[in-house]
């Protein structure tokens, strides 16, 4: 069935239109937008007074399956996801099985298919098993349908190791997103180092930790010519850092999550697992960092890093609790309650950090913009809009957030994918 919405503010990367259009989406595509569309017999959505973007993506989550199906599926994932605007997500190879090989690519991708609420790309891991020894077959996880490889959940430790991934991922014409972490300077900690973690007795994870990895990475990307994408930044030293390789010509991108720009380790005072994350959440000199990267182009993209847990694995003692909180459903309200609304970003800004540049990051054609020919994948926003985050109303199959009880202003009222409505407010 076609649809047809109606009086649409169309935003795009570069603006907010200053006129209403109506948007005909047929078979999957955008094909026809024009400042009157006769109804006819499609189905009609009136998006006066709402926002329209292209249909959110989110290349950093974590739906848990295969392997932890108690925490969530694709199918509980892809709920959440839609319920967040996006249309697109991309899901981290740290499975068990790890996703490896092409057959459990095509696995997940026929899955997500058969379930039909948003996109569902699978990373591929950069080393079998994760193990960081051998490489996996990139051409053949291409093939199959990864739009990126990571091993995220770690990051790849032997030097030597990435310097050959990001070789062969240039030649498969791969982008390679990093988690950036030495295991060896972080050495067990839990929370970031400094005051806070001195204070409560808890074992801190140094910020250089994060920071020699990305220095690491972008010296192999300049010296090899490559492209590499650093996951889930937290620090300002890595802000910096970024900045100044951009400044060069590196061919350098990166992303940072809404809990990093809203929490500081504050949050942790409580000890509340739901608080406990990796990286960890750091300073309000941090936060301030990482707004102004958002701001002036350094942070390419926002991501969720969807990373749900049962309650019986996060209630526990802080220090035995799983890293990860669950992002999907707040991630709108978030950004705009902290960033739009306190005028870091323009709501064009937020369409460029969360459909077009991942759209361009990963190689996703026909996403990222609404055009004529383009996918019919849209995203329809109330920036003013405030509700509460409920923990009975929250569709993810876990529920471990820092952000229940917490108004935020900013709400998901349509996700569009492939022309059919998967979530109505």
């Amino acid at each position: 069935m076609s649809l047809l919405i109606k009086n649409a503010a169309i935003v795009s990367e570069k603006e907010v239109a200053g006129d209403t259009k109506d948007i005909l989406l047929e078979k999957g595509k955008i094909t026809k937008i024009a400042p009157s569309i006769k109804a006819d017999k499609h189905k009609v959505i009136d998006a006066k007074g709402l926002l329209l973007t292209p249909g959110l993506i989110d290349i950093h989550v974590h739906f848990r399956e295969p392997g932890r199906e108690d925490k969530e599926t694709i199918e509980t994932g892809s709920r959440s996801a839609a319920k967040g605007g996006f249309t697109t997500v991309m899901c981290m190879p740290n499975t068990n099985p790890v996703i490896d090989h092409p057959m459990l690519v095509e696995t997940i991708i026929r899955r997500a298919r058969d379930i039909g609420l948003v996109n569902v790309i699978p990373i591929g891991a950069i080393t079998k098993g994760q193990k960081d020894n051998e490489l996996t077959d990139m051409f053949e996880l291409k093939k199959a349908g990864c739009a990126a490889l990571s091993d995220d959940g770690k990051s790849v430790n032997n030097s030597q190791v990435m310097r050959l991934a990001l070789q062969y991922a240039k030649m498969a014409d791969l982008i390679l997103i990093e988690h950036c972490q030495d295991p060896l300077l972080t050495s067990g900690g839990v929370m970031n180092e400094g005051y806070n973690s001195t204070l409560l007795g808890i074992k801190g994870d140094p910020g250089i930790a994060e920071t020699v990895i990305v220095a690491r990475d972008i010296e192999l990307a300049n010296y090899l010519d490559t492209r590499v994408h650093l996951a889930h930044m937290s620090l300002k030293r890595s802000v910096e850092l970024i900045r100044f390789a951009k400044s060069q010509g590196i061919k350098v991108t990166a992303e940072v999550c809404p809990h990093h720009f809203t929490l500081t380790d504050e949050a942790v005072k409580t000890f509340d697992t739901s608080a406990k994350m990796n990286p960890p959440l750091r300073t309000q000199e941090d936060i301030d960092a990482l707004k102004e990267g958002l701001k002036d182009g350094t942070i390419d993209c926002i991501v969720t890093d969807h990373a749900p847990h049962t309650a019986e694995d996060k209630e526990v003692s802080f220090d035995e609790a799983p890293f990860g909180i669950i992002g999907l459903e707040t991630s709108v309200g978030l950004t705009f309650t902290e960033l739009v609304h306190k005028n870091v970003l323009t709501i064009p800004q937020v369409v460029e950090k969360m459909s077009a540049a991942p759209a361009r990051v990963v190689g996703l054609k026909n996403k990222g913009a609404i055009e004529e020919g383009y996918d019919a994948d849209i995203t329809i926003i109330d920036p003013d809009r405030e509700w509460e985050v409920k923990k009975e109303e929250i569709v993810s199959k876990s529920k471990n957030t820092p952000f229940i009880g917490w108004k935020l202003k900013g709400r998901v009222e349509y996700t569009i994918c492939g022309g059919k409505v998967t979530y109505q407010a």
